[in-house]
């Protein structure tokens, strides 16, 4: 279910954290599901458990799991609308980076061709 690369930059807990948002919104993890237990992934991935426990911990600080003590942790029902939410504040720096390339002289047809690129491929990969 995770592939954690331990080259990325990224934190391991964060690449948890991406991939989990990443499986909420594909319907591979559905409202309800259980998460895999801290000390299973632990051993799955060769990673401390403290640091799977603080990628839980952030996941439960969102909104979008929660916790049954003694059961495990599991993905909150409004787990999908949170994530659409938190994306769509990322919009104010989406549309600082076009202003960006418009002052570079990058023409608006390239942009909008690369953003219909990228919606092909994720619909290709759903």
């Amino acid at each position: 279910m995770f592939q954690i690369n331990i080259f990325n930059r990224k934190p391991i807990y964060e690449q948890m954290i991406d991939q989990t948002e990443r499986l909420i919104l594909t319907g591979i993890l559905t409202e309800e599901e259980q998460l895999p237990s801290v000390r299973s992934l632990s051993v799955e991935l060769s990673v401390n458990p403290n640091t799977i426990q603080k990628a839980y911990a952030e996941l439960d600080r969102r909104g979008l799991t929660y916790v049954i003590p003694g059961r495990g942790n599991f993905v909150s029902a409004q787990a999908k609308e949170k994530i659409r939410q938190m994306k769509l504040s990322q919009m104010g720096a989406f549309a600082m980076s076009v202003r960006e390339l418009a002052m570079a002289g990058i023409r608006k047809e390239e942009v909008i061709q690369c953003v219909e690129e990228a919606y092909r491929k994720e619909g290709e990969s759903a």
